[in-house]
Protein backbone atom coordinates (compact mmCIF):
# COMPACT_ATOMS: atom_id res chain seq x y z
CA UNK A 1 0.00 0.00 0.00
CA UNK A 2 1.38 3.40 -1.00
CA UNK A 3 2.27 5.99 1.63
CA UNK A 4 -0.45 8.44 0.56
CA UNK A 5 -3.17 5.79 0.82
CA UNK A 6 -1.89 4.70 4.24
CA UNK A 7 -1.86 8.28 5.51
CA UNK A 8 -5.33 8.98 4.15
CA UNK A 9 -6.70 5.71 5.53
CA UNK A 10 -5.20 6.39 8.96
CA UNK A 11 -6.48 9.97 9.03
CA UNK A 12 -9.95 8.93 7.88
CA UNK A 13 -10.05 6.05 10.37
CA UNK A 14 -9.16 8.30 13.30
CA UNK A 15 -11.53 11.05 12.18
CA UNK A 16 -14.31 8.58 11.40
CA UNK A 17 -14.05 6.88 14.79
CA UNK A 18 -13.97 10.23 16.57
CA UNK A 19 -16.97 11.48 14.59
CA UNK A 20 -18.84 8.22 15.25
CA UNK A 21 -18.37 8.38 19.01
CA UNK A 22 -19.12 12.10 19.17
CA UNK A 23 -22.29 11.65 17.12
CA UNK A 24 -23.27 8.69 19.22
CA UNK A 25 -22.88 10.71 22.42
CA UNK A 26 -24.86 13.64 21.00
CA UNK A 27 -27.60 11.42 19.65
CA UNK A 28 -27.84 9.57 22.94
CA UNK A 29 -28.08 12.83 24.89
CA UNK A 30 -30.77 14.51 22.80
CA UNK A 31 -33.78 12.59 24.08
CA UNK A 32 -32.83 12.63 27.80
CA UNK A 33 -32.00 16.34 27.60
CA UNK A 34 -35.34 17.21 26.00
CA UNK A 35 -37.15 15.13 28.62
CA UNK A 36 -35.26 16.85 31.41
CA UNK A 37 -36.29 20.26 30.09
CA UNK A 38 -39.86 18.98 29.69
CA UNK A 39 -39.90 17.70 33.27
CA UNK A 40 -38.57 21.01 34.57
CA UNK A 41 -41.45 22.89 32.85
CA UNK A 42 -43.97 20.36 34.19
CA UNK A 43 -42.75 20.90 37.76
CA UNK A 44 -43.55 24.60 37.47
CA UNK A 45 -46.91 23.85 35.86
CA UNK A 46 -47.87 21.28 38.51
CA UNK A 47 -47.06 23.63 41.38
CA UNK A 48 -49.03 26.52 39.85
CA UNK A 49 -52.07 24.30 39.26
CA UNK A 50 -51.75 22.77 42.75
CA UNK A 51 -51.92 26.23 44.25
CA UNK A 52 -54.99 27.06 42.14
CA UNK A 53 -56.73 23.80 43.08
CA UNK A 54 -56.20 24.02 46.84
CA UNK A 55 -59.37 26.00 47.68
CA UNK A 56 -61.69 23.72 45.69
CA UNK A 57 -60.13 20.54 47.12
CA UNK A 58 -60.37 21.86 50.70
CA UNK A 59 -64.02 22.87 50.12
CA UNK A 60 -64.93 19.47 48.67
CA UNK A 61 -66.04 20.81 45.30
CA UNK A 62 -63.17 19.38 43.24
CA UNK A 63 -65.44 17.75 40.68
CA UNK A 64 -67.53 20.75 39.70
CA UNK A 65 -65.61 23.66 41.18
CA UNK A 66 -64.13 26.59 39.31
CA UNK A 67 -60.74 24.84 38.98
CA UNK A 68 -62.31 21.83 37.26
CA UNK A 69 -64.24 24.08 34.89
CA UNK A 70 -61.13 26.04 33.93
CA UNK A 71 -59.09 22.89 33.28
CA UNK A 72 -61.85 21.37 31.14
CA UNK A 73 -62.05 24.65 29.25
CA UNK A 74 -58.28 24.47 28.66
CA UNK A 75 -58.63 20.98 27.16
CA UNK A 76 -61.29 22.20 24.70
CA UNK A 77 -59.34 25.24 23.47
CA UNK A 78 -58.51 25.13 19.73
CA UNK A 79 -54.83 25.71 18.93
CA UNK A 80 -52.73 25.91 15.77
CA UNK A 81 -49.28 27.42 16.32
CA UNK A 82 -45.86 27.18 14.66
CA UNK A 83 -42.99 26.40 17.04
CA UNK A 84 -39.64 26.77 15.26
CA UNK A 85 -41.06 25.31 12.08
CA UNK A 86 -43.17 22.58 13.69
CA UNK A 87 -46.98 22.76 13.96
CA UNK A 88 -48.75 22.19 17.28
CA UNK A 89 -52.51 21.55 17.01
CA UNK A 90 -53.42 19.98 20.37
CA UNK A 91 -53.07 20.74 24.08
CA UNK A 92 -51.60 17.65 25.67
CA UNK A 93 -51.54 18.16 29.44
CA UNK A 94 -53.66 15.74 31.47
CA UNK A 95 -54.39 16.89 35.02
CA UNK A 96 -55.73 14.81 37.87
CA UNK A 97 -56.10 15.56 41.60
CA UNK A 98 -56.21 13.09 44.50
CA UNK A 99 -57.16 13.65 48.08
CA UNK A 100 -54.90 12.95 51.05
CA UNK A 101 -55.53 9.18 50.78
CA UNK A 102 -54.63 8.97 47.08
CA UNK A 103 -58.17 8.68 45.72
CA UNK A 104 -58.68 10.51 42.43
CA UNK A 105 -61.08 13.41 42.94
CA UNK A 106 -60.67 15.03 39.52
CA UNK A 107 -59.39 13.89 36.15
CA UNK A 108 -59.34 16.16 33.10
CA UNK A 109 -60.01 13.09 30.95
CA UNK A 110 -62.72 11.70 33.33
CA UNK A 111 -61.01 8.31 33.17
CA UNK A 112 -59.77 7.74 36.71
CA UNK A 113 -62.19 9.54 39.08
CA UNK A 114 -62.71 7.46 42.20
CA UNK A 115 -59.74 5.19 41.57
CA UNK A 116 -57.04 4.61 44.18
CA UNK A 117 -53.76 6.09 42.97
CA UNK A 118 -52.03 5.94 46.33
CA UNK A 119 -49.60 3.29 45.08
CA UNK A 120 -48.53 5.25 42.03
CA UNK A 121 -45.06 6.67 42.44
CA UNK A 122 -46.02 10.28 41.73
CA UNK A 123 -48.81 10.29 44.33
CA UNK A 124 -47.14 8.12 46.97
CA UNK A 125 -43.88 10.06 47.08
CA UNK A 126 -45.63 13.43 47.09
CA UNK A 127 -47.84 12.41 50.02
CA UNK A 128 -44.65 11.43 51.89
CA UNK A 129 -43.29 14.93 51.30
CA UNK A 130 -40.89 13.89 48.52
CA UNK A 131 -40.64 14.83 44.86
CA UNK A 132 -43.07 12.64 42.96
CA UNK A 133 -42.65 11.78 39.29
CA UNK A 134 -42.92 8.75 37.07
CA UNK A 135 -42.81 7.67 33.41
CA UNK A 136 -45.15 4.93 32.26
CA UNK A 137 -45.21 3.18 28.86
CA UNK A 138 -48.58 2.52 27.35
CA UNK A 139 -47.00 -0.14 25.15
CA UNK A 140 -44.26 -2.21 26.78
CA UNK A 141 -40.76 -1.92 25.25
CA UNK A 142 -41.85 1.10 23.16
CA UNK A 143 -40.28 4.16 24.67
CA UNK A 144 -42.15 6.44 22.28
CA UNK A 145 -45.44 5.62 24.10
CA UNK A 146 -44.13 6.85 27.44
CA UNK A 147 -46.15 9.36 29.42
CA UNK A 148 -44.34 11.58 31.93
CA UNK A 149 -46.15 12.30 35.22
CA UNK A 150 -45.03 15.09 37.56
CA UNK A 151 -46.84 15.74 40.84
CA UNK A 152 -47.03 18.64 43.31
CA UNK A 153 -48.62 18.70 46.78
CA UNK A 154 -51.96 20.51 47.24
CA UNK A 155 -51.73 22.33 50.56
CA UNK A 156 -54.21 24.21 52.75
CA UNK A 157 -53.34 25.98 55.95
CA UNK A 158 -49.82 24.48 55.77
CA UNK A 159 -51.03 20.88 55.50
CA UNK A 160 -50.92 18.56 52.48
CA UNK A 161 -54.52 17.71 51.60
CA UNK A 162 -53.91 16.06 48.25
CA UNK A 163 -51.78 15.70 45.14
CA UNK A 164 -52.06 17.32 41.70
CA UNK A 165 -50.36 15.51 38.85
CA UNK A 166 -49.65 16.85 35.39
CA UNK A 167 -49.13 14.23 32.66
CA UNK A 168 -47.78 14.73 29.14
CA UNK A 169 -47.08 12.09 26.46
CA UNK A 170 -43.47 12.01 25.30
CA UNK A 171 -44.76 11.51 21.76
CA UNK A 172 -45.90 15.15 21.72
CA UNK A 173 -42.27 16.30 21.75
CA UNK A 174 -40.94 13.46 19.60
CA UNK A 175 -40.98 15.65 16.49
CA UNK A 176 -38.59 18.07 18.19
CA UNK A 177 -36.35 15.18 19.23
CA UNK A 178 -36.35 13.71 15.71
CA UNK A 179 -35.52 17.08 14.16
CA UNK A 180 -32.64 17.64 16.58
CA UNK A 181 -31.26 14.16 15.85
CA UNK A 182 -31.49 14.77 12.10
CA UNK A 183 -29.65 18.07 12.41
CA UNK A 184 -26.93 16.48 14.51
CA UNK A 185 -26.62 13.58 12.08
CA UNK A 186 -26.40 15.85 9.03
CA UNK A 187 -23.92 18.12 10.80
CA UNK A 188 -21.87 15.06 11.62
CA UNK A 189 -21.85 14.01 7.97
CA UNK A 190 -20.74 17.51 6.93
CA UNK A 191 -18.02 17.45 9.59
CA UNK A 192 -16.90 14.05 8.38
CA UNK A 193 -16.81 15.28 4.75
CA UNK A 194 -14.80 18.35 5.76
CA UNK A 195 -12.43 16.17 7.77
CA UNK A 196 -12.01 13.91 4.76
CA UNK A 197 -11.28 16.91 2.53
CA UNK A 198 -8.72 18.21 5.04
CA UNK A 199 -7.23 14.72 5.27
CA UNK A 200 -6.91 14.52 1.49
CA UNK A 201 -5.29 17.98 1.37
CA UNK A 202 -2.84 17.15 4.17
CA UNK A 203 -2.05 13.78 2.60
CA UNK A 204 -1.45 15.33 -0.82
CA UNK A 205 0.83 17.94 0.73
CA UNK A 206 2.85 15.34 2.65
CA UNK A 207 3.09 13.04 -0.38
CA UNK A 208 4.05 16.00 -2.62
CA UNK A 209 6.78 17.02 -0.15
CA UNK A 210 8.10 13.48 0.18
CA UNK A 211 8.11 13.04 -3.60
CA UNK A 212 10.15 16.23 -3.95
CA UNK A 213 12.63 14.79 -1.46
CA UNK A 214 12.65 11.49 -3.36
CA UNK A 215 13.29 13.20 -6.71
CA UNK A 216 16.06 15.21 -5.08
CA UNK A 217 17.63 12.06 -3.61
CA UNK A 218 17.36 10.21 -6.94
CA UNK A 219 19.01 13.11 -8.78
CA UNK A 220 21.83 13.17 -6.23
CA UNK A 221 22.20 9.41 -6.58
CA UNK A 222 22.65 9.84 -10.35
CA UNK A 223 25.47 12.30 -9.83
CA UNK A 224 23.53 15.53 -10.44
CA UNK A 225 23.60 18.54 -8.14
CA UNK A 226 20.00 19.75 -7.98
CA UNK A 227 18.83 22.65 -5.86
CA UNK A 228 17.49 21.78 -2.43
CA UNK A 229 13.67 21.55 -2.69
CA UNK A 230 11.85 24.37 -0.92
CA UNK A 231 9.52 22.65 1.53
CA UNK A 232 8.08 24.40 4.60
CA UNK A 233 8.24 22.95 8.08
CA UNK A 234 10.14 19.94 9.36
CA UNK A 235 10.35 18.32 5.93
CA UNK A 236 12.15 21.42 4.65
CA UNK A 237 14.59 21.18 7.56
CA UNK A 238 15.07 17.51 6.67
CA UNK A 239 15.85 18.48 3.06
CA UNK A 240 18.48 20.98 4.25
CA UNK A 241 19.98 18.38 6.60
CA UNK A 242 20.13 15.83 3.78
CA UNK A 243 21.81 18.39 1.53
CA UNK A 244 24.38 19.21 4.22
CA UNK A 245 25.07 15.51 4.69
CA UNK A 246 25.37 15.08 0.91
CA UNK A 247 27.94 17.86 0.69
CA UNK A 248 30.03 16.35 3.47
CA UNK A 249 29.88 12.88 1.95
CA UNK A 250 30.65 14.24 -1.50
CA UNK A 251 33.64 16.06 -0.09
CA UNK A 252 35.04 12.89 1.47
CA UNK A 253 34.30 10.75 -1.59
CA UNK A 254 35.62 13.46 -3.89
CA UNK A 255 38.95 13.65 -2.10
CA UNK A 256 39.32 9.88 -1.75
CA UNK A 257 38.49 9.27 -5.41
CA UNK A 258 40.83 11.97 -6.63
CA UNK A 259 43.69 10.80 -4.46
CA UNK A 260 43.34 7.22 -5.68
CA UNK A 261 42.97 8.20 -9.33
CA UNK A 262 45.70 10.82 -9.25
CA UNK A 263 48.10 8.43 -7.53
CA UNK A 264 47.44 5.87 -10.25
CA UNK A 265 47.95 8.39 -13.07
CA UNK A 266 51.12 9.82 -11.56
CA UNK A 267 52.85 6.47 -11.25
CA UNK A 268 53.67 6.08 -14.93
CA UNK A 269 55.22 9.51 -15.64
CA UNK A 270 57.03 9.55 -12.30
CA UNK A 271 58.49 6.12 -13.01
CA UNK A 272 59.63 7.29 -16.44
CA UNK A 273 61.22 10.46 -14.98
CA UNK A 274 62.96 8.49 -12.27
CA UNK A 275 64.31 5.94 -14.72
CA UNK A 276 65.58 8.66 -17.06
CA UNK A 277 67.08 10.56 -14.12
CA UNK A 278 68.95 7.53 -12.87
CA UNK A 279 70.41 6.91 -16.33
CA UNK A 280 71.42 10.55 -16.66
CA UNK A 281 73.62 10.17 -13.57
CA UNK A 282 75.90 7.85 -15.53
CA UNK A 283 78.32 8.70 -18.33
CA UNK A 284 76.23 8.62 -21.52
CA UNK A 285 76.81 9.47 -25.14
CA UNK A 286 75.45 12.88 -26.14
CA UNK A 287 72.62 11.47 -28.21
CA UNK A 288 71.50 9.14 -25.37
CA UNK A 289 71.71 11.97 -22.85
CA UNK A 290 69.50 14.15 -25.05
CA UNK A 291 67.02 11.31 -25.51
CA UNK A 292 66.65 10.76 -21.78
CA UNK A 293 66.47 14.48 -21.09
CA UNK A 294 63.71 14.72 -23.70
CA UNK A 295 61.86 11.95 -21.88
CA UNK A 296 62.10 13.90 -18.63
CA UNK A 297 60.75 17.04 -20.30
CA UNK A 298 57.99 15.09 -22.08
CA UNK A 299 56.85 13.38 -18.89
CA UNK A 300 57.03 16.70 -17.04
CA UNK A 301 54.77 18.27 -19.64
CA UNK A 302 52.45 15.31 -19.29
CA UNK A 303 52.33 15.85 -15.53
CA UNK A 304 51.74 19.57 -16.03
CA UNK A 305 48.85 18.90 -18.43
CA UNK A 306 47.41 16.35 -16.01
CA UNK A 307 47.55 18.78 -13.10
CA UNK A 308 46.05 21.61 -15.17
CA UNK A 309 43.13 19.48 -16.29
CA UNK A 310 42.65 18.15 -12.79
CA UNK A 311 42.41 21.73 -11.49
CA UNK A 312 40.01 22.67 -14.27
CA UNK A 313 37.76 19.68 -13.60
CA UNK A 314 37.87 20.34 -9.85
CA UNK A 315 36.70 23.92 -10.39
CA UNK A 316 33.82 22.70 -12.52
CA UNK A 317 32.75 19.99 -10.07
CA UNK A 318 32.87 22.38 -7.11
CA UNK A 319 31.08 25.22 -8.90
CA UNK A 320 27.77 26.30 -7.33
CA UNK A 321 27.09 29.77 -8.73
CA UNK A 322 24.63 30.32 -11.54
CA UNK A 323 25.87 30.17 -15.13
CA UNK A 324 26.22 33.40 -17.11
CA UNK A 325 24.34 32.14 -20.14
CA UNK A 326 24.04 34.00 -23.40
CA UNK A 327 22.28 33.33 -26.67
CA UNK A 328 25.17 32.48 -29.02
CA UNK A 329 24.84 32.22 -32.79
CA UNK A 330 26.76 29.14 -33.93
CA UNK A 331 28.10 30.76 -37.13
CA UNK A 332 29.69 33.64 -35.25
CA UNK A 333 30.84 31.56 -32.31
CA UNK A 334 32.39 28.64 -34.19
CA UNK A 335 34.05 30.48 -37.10
CA UNK A 336 36.90 32.15 -35.16
CA UNK A 337 37.07 29.14 -32.88
CA UNK A 338 37.61 26.76 -35.81
CA UNK A 339 40.30 29.04 -37.28
CA UNK A 340 42.25 28.97 -34.02
CA UNK A 341 41.77 25.24 -33.81
CA UNK A 342 42.98 24.85 -37.39
CA UNK A 343 46.31 26.41 -36.46
CA UNK A 344 46.72 24.05 -33.53
CA UNK A 345 45.61 20.99 -35.50
CA UNK A 346 47.87 21.32 -38.54
CA UNK A 347 47.78 17.58 -39.23
CA UNK A 348 43.97 17.64 -39.59
CA UNK A 349 41.36 19.54 -41.55
CA UNK A 350 38.52 21.26 -39.69
CA UNK A 351 35.16 21.23 -41.44
CA UNK A 352 32.42 23.47 -40.05
CA UNK A 353 28.77 22.68 -40.80
CA UNK A 354 26.02 24.93 -39.36
CA UNK A 355 22.38 24.55 -40.29
CA UNK A 356 20.21 26.48 -40.31
CA UNK A 357 22.39 29.57 -40.46
CA UNK A 358 20.51 31.28 -37.62
CA UNK A 359 20.96 28.28 -35.32
CA UNK A 360 22.05 29.25 -31.82
CA UNK A 361 22.67 27.90 -28.34
CA UNK A 362 21.98 29.23 -24.83
CA UNK A 363 25.20 28.66 -22.89
CA UNK A 364 28.07 30.30 -21.00
CA UNK A 365 30.65 31.25 -23.66
CA UNK A 366 33.75 30.39 -21.63
CA UNK A 367 32.54 26.93 -20.67
CA UNK A 368 31.33 26.22 -24.20
CA UNK A 369 34.78 27.13 -25.58
CA UNK A 370 36.43 24.88 -23.00
CA UNK A 371 34.16 21.98 -23.94
CA UNK A 372 34.83 22.35 -27.68
CA UNK A 373 38.61 22.68 -27.09
CA UNK A 374 38.63 19.39 -25.22
CA UNK A 375 36.48 17.68 -27.86
CA UNK A 376 38.82 18.81 -30.64
CA UNK A 377 41.87 17.77 -28.64
CA UNK A 378 40.30 14.37 -28.07
CA UNK A 379 39.48 14.04 -31.79
CA UNK A 380 43.04 15.04 -32.78
CA UNK A 381 44.47 12.40 -30.45
CA UNK A 382 42.48 9.54 -31.95
CA UNK A 383 42.04 10.57 -35.59
CA UNK A 384 44.69 9.59 -38.17
CA UNK A 385 46.89 12.35 -39.59
CA UNK A 386 45.41 14.12 -42.62
CA UNK A 387 41.83 13.16 -41.77
CA UNK A 388 38.88 15.55 -41.47
CA UNK A 389 37.41 16.61 -38.12
CA UNK A 390 33.85 17.91 -38.55
CA UNK A 391 32.02 20.33 -36.26
CA UNK A 392 28.26 20.17 -36.87
CA UNK A 393 25.94 22.64 -35.15
CA UNK A 394 22.16 22.90 -35.14
CA UNK A 395 19.72 24.64 -32.83
CA UNK A 396 20.80 23.86 -29.24
CA UNK A 397 23.23 21.10 -30.31
CA UNK A 398 26.83 20.71 -31.46
CA UNK A 399 28.71 17.56 -32.49
CA UNK A 400 32.39 16.79 -33.14
CA UNK A 401 33.04 13.91 -35.55
CA UNK A 402 36.48 12.42 -36.20
CA UNK A 403 37.62 9.86 -38.76
CA UNK A 404 39.40 7.43 -36.43
CA UNK A 405 38.69 3.85 -35.50
CA UNK A 406 36.25 4.72 -32.70
CA UNK A 407 36.26 2.80 -29.43
CA UNK A 408 35.14 -0.64 -28.34
CA UNK A 409 31.41 -0.81 -27.62
CA UNK A 410 31.99 -1.85 -24.00
CA UNK A 411 33.94 1.37 -23.41
CA UNK A 412 31.27 3.77 -24.74
CA UNK A 413 29.26 4.03 -21.47
CA UNK A 414 32.42 4.85 -19.51
CA UNK A 415 33.66 7.67 -21.70
CA UNK A 416 33.51 10.82 -19.57
CA UNK A 417 34.65 9.13 -16.37
CA UNK A 418 37.69 10.62 -14.69
CA UNK A 419 40.90 8.88 -15.78
CA UNK A 420 39.14 6.41 -18.06
CA UNK A 421 40.66 6.38 -21.53
CA UNK A 422 41.40 3.99 -24.36
CA UNK A 423 44.73 3.41 -26.11
CA UNK A 424 45.55 5.87 -28.88
CA UNK A 425 46.03 4.67 -32.49
CA UNK A 426 49.80 4.23 -31.92
CA UNK A 427 48.95 1.40 -29.51
CA UNK A 428 51.44 2.71 -26.94
CA UNK A 429 49.98 5.76 -25.25
CA UNK A 430 46.63 6.68 -23.79
CA UNK A 431 45.07 9.88 -22.52
CA UNK A 432 44.14 10.80 -18.98
CA UNK A 433 40.39 10.67 -19.66
CA UNK A 434 40.00 14.12 -18.16
CA UNK A 435 39.08 15.85 -21.42
CA UNK A 436 35.71 14.16 -21.83
CA UNK A 437 35.18 14.30 -18.06
CA UNK A 438 35.47 18.09 -18.28
CA UNK A 439 33.02 18.15 -21.19
CA UNK A 440 30.50 16.00 -19.36
CA UNK A 441 30.73 18.17 -16.23
CA UNK A 442 30.14 21.29 -18.33
CA UNK A 443 27.00 19.68 -19.73
CA UNK A 444 25.84 18.79 -16.21
CA UNK A 445 26.20 22.45 -15.21
CA UNK A 446 24.14 23.46 -18.25
CA UNK A 447 21.46 20.88 -17.50
CA UNK A 448 22.21 19.16 -20.82
CA UNK A 449 23.79 15.87 -21.80
CA UNK A 450 26.72 14.39 -23.70
CA UNK A 451 26.16 11.48 -26.09
CA UNK A 452 28.98 9.40 -27.57
CA UNK A 453 28.66 6.78 -30.33
CA UNK A 454 30.69 5.02 -32.98
CA UNK A 455 29.96 5.99 -36.59
CA UNK A 456 32.26 3.49 -38.39
CA UNK A 457 34.56 5.08 -39.14
CA UNK A 458 35.12 7.59 -36.38
CA UNK A 459 33.70 8.63 -33.07
CA UNK A 460 30.89 11.19 -32.72
CA UNK A 461 30.40 13.25 -29.56
CA UNK A 462 27.20 15.28 -29.37
CA UNK A 463 26.39 18.01 -26.83
CA UNK A 464 22.69 18.66 -26.24
CA UNK A 465 21.81 21.93 -24.50
CA UNK A 466 18.53 22.97 -22.93
CA UNK A 467 16.39 25.23 -25.15
CA UNK A 468 16.50 28.95 -24.48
Amino acid sequence: MRLGIRLLFGFFLVTGLAAFFVLRVFMAEVKPSVREVMEDMMVDTANILAQLASDDLAAGRMTDGRFAQQVRGYARRPINVQIWGLTKQSLDFRVYVTDGRGTVMFDSENAAVGQDYSQWRDVARTLRGEYGARATREIQHDDRTSVLYVAAPVTHDGKTIGVLTVAKPVATIQAFIDRAERKIFLSGLVLLALSLAIGVAVTLWVVWSIRKLRHYANAVGQGAKPAVPEIPGELGELALAVDAMRRKLEGHEYIEGYVRALTHELKSPLAAIRGAGELLQDELPENARREFAGQVLGQTQRLQALVDRMLELTKLEQRHEQLSRESLAWVEFLQPFSVVAQVGLAQHTIKLVVGPEDASVHAEPGLLSLALSNLLENARSFAPAGSVITIEATEGKVAVQDGGDGVADYALPRLGERFFSTVRPDGLTKGSGLGLAIVRQIMVLHGGRMEVRNTHPGLRVELHFQPN
